[in-house]
């Protein structure tokens, strides 16, 4: 159940720190012209949570927060942020999950569709088009969201029943 040390500095650095060279990277040129955007691809887990991963839930959180930080100090000058969201996305990573019976995998596969890699480019697309903050390939992520902040002890009790009702591993 526990991740190592390993395992958290390299959720760490993928998750979170990346963001943070990218942003590093193309600011500094974004802010001479006046203009540009920022994608930052973190996940619903960074609204919500994913049951088997405490690394993956911690730092998507973090890019989340670092992404609103990003538009909070940057979008009154010309950069544009929004932060892709999505939940179960068919790729290997993911589908191969499922066939080990990863707790994480599975909690994914169902909390709702699976969509193609396709599915999501288009709503990106959609997303970046309207500039919108949160671009939510899964519109029922917005839902969740809006239940855990309505009442976060009733959702933090959903969750608990949810991990009660998991297989183990």
């Amino acid at each position: 159940e526990d991740a190592t040390e390993g395992q958290w500095a390299l959720a760490w650095s993928v998750n979170v720190m990346a963001h943070v060279h990218a942003a590093r990277a193309v600011l500094p040129s974004m802010l001479a012209r006046g203009r540009g955007y920022l994608l930052n691809t973190v996940s619903a887990a960074g609204l919500l949570m994913t049951t088997g991963d405490a690394p993956y839930t911690a730092t998507k959180h973090a890019a989340i927060g670092f992404a609103e930080w990003l538009s909070v100090n940057y979008g009154d000058r010309g950069v544009g942020v929004s932060a892709l969201c999505p939940m179960g996305v068919r790729t290997e990573m993911l589908m191969s999950g499922i066939e080990r019976g990863s707790k994480a995998a599975l909690a994914v596969a169902a909390a709702g569709p699976i969509l193609t890699p396709e599915e999501v480019a288009e709503a990106t697309m959609d997303g970046l088009a309207e500039e919108r903050f949160l671009i939510l390939p899964h519109p029922e992520v917005a839902e969740f969201e809006a239940g855990k902040v309505a009442d976060r002890d009733r959702w933090l009790e959903g969750m608990r029943r949810s991990v009660a009702s998991e297989p183990v591993e």
